[in-house]
């Protein structure tokens, strides 16, 4: 019997790069008013957002990717045919196949780099990093450019009061590449599918073909049930994912949740008890919710503004639609 030649990967992988875009049209929440009956008062109080990002015509899901990869690429220091993997979490590219991927693989002139999407909901940046982290340990890529990236805008029913003021649009990317120490920490993730009508899409693109419903299909959620998941399932990750990095909340520098809610973020910072020199992350006021594109649009913002810095050790952890969920400790780039 053969025997199957090892993988010969390098022992630990990291980000080395980050990179953001945002579109160039900012909505306050008084446009969002203008459909909805509540105030501006209301929408801050429930959930810090104060303004959103909406993309234009031509600011489409792979046109955001291919900016902020390019900006992860430059920051990485490395040249786009060294990437040997790009992966692409998003729930808002509407052609089914092919995956947006190859085309922003194709684009940014990568070497035949292997390219898919995966749709992980407000969890899928920490999905793709952990697949790159492995692509990278295991051998099948040098350098893996890992993108979350939303057109949510498309898929927001403006006339729903719960959700019409949350979501925003954007691109964030990060380049993984190998590292000789450990800079990724080991994920802790799942999924609770009994509870994924918590969050959702309103009918299935077959329904809206048929003509059964008139109305496009968006996200819907029940906001209470969403809030309690997520403030005491979440924190209980959150602190799996430190146990399992094996350091403690004292250690942390850098605190990079999803921006879903500001309110959750603040009870999720008191329920770890984080002291008060960690830098905590609260893109959600001026970005709002970009699901998949929130954990490394953020990252990028606090490196940008000096808010966080290089060699940072950071706690991320993104949860959403599916239930589904990702947390690791990472060093930042």
């Amino acid at each position: 019997m053969a025997k199957i030649k090892p993988s010969k990967g390098a022992p630990y992988a990291r980000i080395l790069g980050v990179g953001g875009y945002r579109p160039t049209r900012v909505v306050p929440n008084e446009v969002i008013l203008e459909t909805i009956d509540s105030s501006d008062e209301w929408i801050r109080s429930r959930s810090g957002i104060q303004t959103r990002h909406w993309a234009n015509d031509e600011e489409t899901v792979a046109a955001m990717s291919i900016e902020a990869s390019g900006k992860a690429i430059a920051d990485a220091g490395i040249s786009a045919e060294q990437i040997g993997g790009v992966i692409v979490s998003t729930v808002s590219h509407f052609k089914q196949t092919p995956a947006v991927a190859t085309e922003i693989a194709d684009k940014l002139g990568t070497h035949k780099a292997a390219a898919f999407d995966i749709s992980a909901g407000c969890a899928g940046f920490g999905y793709g990093l952990t697949l790159a982290k492995g692509m990278i340990v295991e051998g099948s890529a040098e350098y893996v450019l890992v993108i979350g990236v939303e057109r949510l805008s498309d898929l927001t029913d403006l006339e729903d009061r719960a959700t019409a003021f949350l979501f925003g649009d954007g691109a964030g990317a990060v380049v993984v590449g190998p590292a000789q120490e450990p800079a990724i920490g080991p994920t802790v993730w799942g999924s609770e599918g009994d509870k994924s009508e918590t969050i959702k899409q309103t009918v299935p693109w077959t329904d809206y073909r048929s003509g059964e419903v008139a109305k496009f299909p968006a996200i819907t959620q029940e906001g209470q049930a969403v809030f309690r998941w997520a403030v005491f399932e979440m924190a209980k990750v959150a602190k799996e994912a430190l146990d399992a990095a094996g350091i403690t909340a004292d250690d942390l520098d850098v605190f990079i949740p999803h921006q879903a809610n500001e309110r959750i973020i603040d009870s999720m910072v008191k329920t770890l008890k984080l002291p008060e020199s960690v830098t905590v992350a609260r893109d959600v006021r001026t970005t709002g919710n970009t699901s998949a594109a929130s954990i490394p649009l953020a990252m990028e913002r606090l490196l940008a503004t000096g808010e966080a810095k290089s060699g940072d050790t950071a706690l991320v952890i993104g949860f959403g639609a599916g239930l589904v969920y990702a947390a690791t400790v990472v060093t930042l780039p």
